[in-house]
């Protein structure tokens, strides 16, 4: 099977997307003759896919590989390389905007390129597409087949046509962006994170529906690359989510930069008036029915599971529309046989936990391992400026498990590089078991959050108390120091009034 440009959904087609596709869909791709019989048959050639099949060929196991559409799926396509490489665009934007902070000046002001922004997109997406290539996968010795899959028999998958045998199968097949029903939006037209880096043009009037992380990262980013953007959102803030203090801090960056937040929205219809798209919409605290007029629409209001064909019911698999394939701790479905890795099971919908939950099934499904999904310290990062990152449990899953957590914060405008950088907007919040220093959970907010939350992580993994954390050295000046901050924060807890008074006493007696 092959899929024409159309319905890869891959414009322009200029060099770069070619590339990509060449690797991702060849159109010359020949599927190889069945196996006997595979060890292994995953479904989906996305993130938990791609680490699934290449882990158990490089254990030495006979592996299939399916795949519909795109390999790489949503991370290399429409995801994480896309996404980040543009919004790396437009903070270079606005921090050349913003260099007079530093005395520096520009002449001229800042000229936004953004079909070059675009095309740069493009251009590292196929750099990387390499990785996730047909060609690779098949040179690892997993048998690659492009086509449609659904499950025939016990046992059996169905793929572009050909009967395929397994031991164990895995199915990865992810979820894709969800659409509500809006009276008038399919009719106004309308864009996706699967449609939204086709654009060459930059739009100028965007309204971004949903303050999720993926509505709230392209909001920025668009409004950095010179977009007038509403974001719409049905909550009393963006991120919601998040930790409301540090969501907050986000929010409130959003304002400063000219993004025009409408929350406790209800849209109630949209129009098409020649090229303008008219959002007809209600708001908390605004009389009547407002209008927005807009150039484009992009719809960022969470994922939906790709169940569909799949034939489940066959061979005894459990799922939900809206949740995905039932799946035990171990990522067994309910068929013994046939485990789900990724998005299609998971509420972590992270492509770094795809990855982590491949490794499970691979211990799993070869080795008949009893590794689990419970185990993992799962970190995560929303990629706004400030980035917002998180791992373990918020305060209110403390509150819900019945656990109760000393909470210590401190701002980042506490940390002197911060000073320095100009990048005070930020804190770290970290919750330990009350009465112990064992670390619960922690958030941060920062320019460069994702890349300090791993310490953390780091320390929960290894079972690391926020006490010891104090004796980590770190350099200075960093903004990783107010790690090091707040745990000497808590160390000075330790200090009782009777500790003192001891400590002074035996002070006094040593002199």
């Amino acid at each position: 099977m092959t899929l024409s440009t159309s319905q890869a959904g891959v414009t322009p087609l200029d060099e770069y997307n070619q590339t990509l596709l060449r690797h991702v869909h060849p159109a010359a791709w020949q599927n190889p003759k069945p196996a006997g019989r595979y060890n292994l048959v995953v479904i989906g050639a996305g993130t938990a896919g791609l680490i699934t099949a290449a882990g158990a060929a490089g254990l030495g196991a006979k592996v299939a590989l399916i795949e519909r559409h795109l390999m790489g799926g949503d991370c290399l396509n429409t995801g994480c390389v896309p996404s980040k490489s543009i919004i790396r665009s437009s903070r270079a934007a606005f921090d050349v905007a913003s260099s007079q902070a530093f005395g520096v000046y520009l002449k001229g002001g800042v000229d936004i390129r953004f079909h070059e922004v675009m095309e740069r997109m493009r251009r590292i997406r196929s750099q990387i597409s390499h990785h996730d290539s047909a060609e690779r996968f098949r040179d690892l010795g997993v048998d690659v087949f492009i086509g449609e899959a659904r499950f025939s028999g016990d046992h059996e998958v169905e793929a572009a046509g050909e009967k395929l045998k397994f031991k164990k199968a895995v199915i990865a097949t992810g979820a894709r962006a969800t659409v509500h029903e809006i009276p008038g939006l399919q009719e106004a037209g309308f864009l996706t994170n699967e449609t939204v880096f086709n654009l060459t043009d930059r739009p100028r009037r965007l309204a971004v529906i949903g303050g999720g992380p993926i509505g709230a990262e392209l909001a920025q980013a668009f409004r950095r690359l010179g977009s007038e953007v509403y974001l719409f959102h049905n909550k009393a803030h963006i991120l919601d989510r998040e930790d409301q203090d540090a969501a907050q801090i986000v929010q409130e960056a959003f304002v400063c930069e000219g993004i025009q937040l409408i929350l406790q929205a209800e849209i109630n219809r949209i129009e098409k008036a020649a090229q303008e798209k008219i959002i007809q919409f209600s708001a908390k605290g605004q009389i009547g029915e407002q209008r927005a007029v807009v150039d484009q629409i992009l719809v960022a209001v969470g994922r939906t599971v790709n169940v569909e064909g799949l034939a489940l019911e066959k061979v005894r698999v459990a799922y939900e529309t809206r949740r995905g394939v039932q799946v035990n701790d171990y990522l067994q479905t309910t068929n013994p046989d046939i485990y789900a890795a990724g998005d299609i099971c998971m509420n972590w919908k992270f492509t770094h936990a795809a990855d982590a939950a491949a490794r499970i099934v691979i211990q799993n499904t070869l080795f008949g391992g009893k590794k689990k999904l419970s185990s993992l310290t799962m970190p995560w990062c929303t990629y706004t400026d400030p980035e917002i990152a998180h791992v373990g449990l918020y305060e209110h899953d403390a509150k819900q498990r019945g656990i109760s957590i000393t909470t210590f914060t401190r701002e980042l405008k506490q940390a002197d590089r911060a000073v320095a950088d100009g990048e005070t907007d930020g804190l770290i919040k970290v919750h330990v078991k009350k009465g112990t220093d064992q670390i619960l959970g922690a958030t941060m907010v920062a320019r460069h959050a994702g890349e300090m939350i791993s310490e953390v992580s780091v320390a929960m993994a290894a079972k690391m108390g926020l006490g010891r954390l104090a004796a980590v050295i770190h350099p200075y000046p960093t903004q990783a120091e107010i790690i090091k901050q707040i745990a000497d924060q808590y160390n000075r807890t330790r200090l009782t009034p009777v500790i003192k008074t001891l400590f002074k006493k035996w002070l006094t007696w040593t002199r």
